[in-house]
């Protein structure tokens, strides 16, 4: 499966973005998809991840009540809503699937994920 993310920016902190996430390829509804991001100089971290039936769904204890994880299957395309926007979520977001079966709610480290996307840079300033 292909993945295309997009919807990075500039914005304000407190504001808000939604990212995209487009998939290709093999039957992108199949594949349960989660956000990570990665800051300069610091490891890729987990961010959200939600089932390819979209009835689960699991977050950073660090972006809880803020960002939103959704997925429109029929768009094949995943988002994640990010509100109350703060300098410490500047990063670069990356998203990423894995085949449904191989998916676990509690997947959050990188090496769970099979299939990654290019990654869209979001900066947030004060």
């Amino acid at each position: 499966v292909q993945l295309q993310a997009s919807g990075g920016g500039l914005v304000q902190a407190g504001g808000f973005l939604r990212l995209s996430c487009a998939a290709s390829g093999r039957t992108p509804s199949n594949y349960a998809m989660g956000w990570f991001r990665q800051a300069p100089g610091q490891e890729r971290e987990f961010v959200a991840a939600i089932s390819w039936s979209a009835d689960s769904t699991n977050y950073a204890d660090s972006v809880k009540g803020r960002f939103t994880i959704s997925r429109d299957n029929f768009k094949n395309t995943v988002y994640l809503q990010m509100n109350s926007l703060k300098p410490e979520d500047t990063a670069v977001y990356y998203c990423a699937a894995v085949y449904r079966s191989r998916w676990d709610t509690w997947d959050t480290r990188p090496k769970d994920y099979d299939y990654w996307g290019q990654g869209t840079k979001v900066t947030v300033f004060q």
